[in-house]
């Protein structure tokens, strides 16, 4: 579908001896639907954030239209989360943020290593770090086609997709994950895509700390009170056991970031390593562009896990553009000493809670 068709929205007729012109009346049916620009960040309650980290990701956003969720990936403790309304609402399509996902299962399932090739085009071959970091559509959906929509389905379950993420956030909605191949496109579409998943902001922010922490889905916790704050302990949901292969991954995560769609989240200044994966992509139920930018940072030392999620009507947005909101987050915590705290990024003494 051309996307000024996706946006246009008939108008009423010209009044008779108007001077409008054709070309002005299809410039305005093109930019209705969901805007580009809003406050995001006046309708939330804050008061349980972290208040450093939330004035980074506040000022990161911007004036986009989006939402930030940050967390602590050796806990799963919530940090910030901008625009409470899409974070905890139904979810949007993953675009391009499903590839890590497809990647694990991939590899798991001995569908791929890390040296395969793949045919993308005529004569073009590349690899999985290649494919993860210039997100390559091709590459992936054959790897969907061969593992077939039940072991896609599986893995994506597995990591925590169509459930809540959080822990006693009755405010949340689980995103939605499909019994069956989507009509459009079918599971290699859904391996490229992300189509007919739904996935929310704390979903995947959940699923970047546990790449991040070795392989723990931890349950997401927002302590709001006093006594939850000085109560906390970690809950893990499940240990995944991905530990063997998490550096193929992390290694597509960290090209995207060095050289891939994910480069403009790189901070030049920094002494931290972010690793990352981009998503973009047309949500035809809105309707509205979608920009995902799924990342954590440092590499060695992991501090902080973050959803960066862009919607609106016009070009801009898109994944590389939520990578430049985390790229910003990222320099002002820098600036603001954040990374350098000893007490982030260890993991707690305190003995981990499975279960709700």
């Amino acid at each position: 579908m051309m996307m000024a068709a996706l946006f246009a929205v008939p108008l009423p007729a010209a009044p008779a001896g108007s001077t409008a012109s054709t070309s002005s009346r299809k410039y305005a049916s093109r930019y209705r639907g969901v805007p580009t620009y809003a406050d995001s960040s006046s309708a939330d309650d804050a008061t349980s954030d972290d208040p450093v980290v939330r004035a980074a990701a506040v000022e990161g956003l911007g004036r986009y239209n989006g939402s930030v969720v940050a967390v602590d990936p050796n806990t799963g403790r919530i940090l910030t989360v901008v625009n409470q309304k899409i974070a905890f609402g139904d979810g949007y399509i993953p675009c391009s943020t499903i590839k890590p996902t497809i990647a694990l299962a991939a590899l798991e399932e001995n569908v791929i290593t890390r040296d395969t090739m793949l045919k993308v085009a005529y004569r073009k071959y590349m690899n999985l770090t290649d494919a993860m970091a210039h997100s390559n559509n091709v590459f992936f959906e054959q790897l969907g086609t061969r593992m077939g929509f039940d072991t896609v389905s599986k893995y994506a379950r597995l990591l925590g997709l169509g459930e809540l993420a959080g822990y006693n956030l009755p405010e949340e909605h689980p995103g939605a994950f499909p019994s069956a191949p989507p009509a459009l496109g079918g599971v290699a579409r859904m391996s490229s895509f992300g189509e007919g998943i739904q996935i929310t902001p704390l979903q995947l922010a959940a699923l970047a700390a546990a790449f991040a922490n070795g392989g723990t889905l931890y349950y997401l916790q927002y302590p709001r009170t006093q006594e939850e704050k000085d109560n906390f302990q970690p809950r893990v949901k499940r240990d995944l056991n991905i530990g063997s292969i998490l550096p193929e991954i992390r290694e597509g995560m960290l090209a995207a970031v060095l050289y891939g769609t994910g480069k403009s989240s790189y901070d030049k200044g920094g002494d931290e390593t972010p690793l990352g994966k981009t998503g973009t992509c047309d949500d035809h139920t809105t309707p509205s562009h979608i920009g995902w930018f799924v990342t954590y940072a440092d590499e060695a030392h992991p501090k902080i896990a973050l959803a960066v999620l862009l919607r609106g009507n016009t070009r801009t947005v898109k994944g590389p553009m939520a990578a430049v909101v985390a790229g910003r987050i990222y320099r002002r915590l820098r600036e603001q000493n954040y990374f350098a705290d000893s007490n982030l990024g260890t993991i707690p003494t305190k003995t981990l809670v499975s279960g709700r």
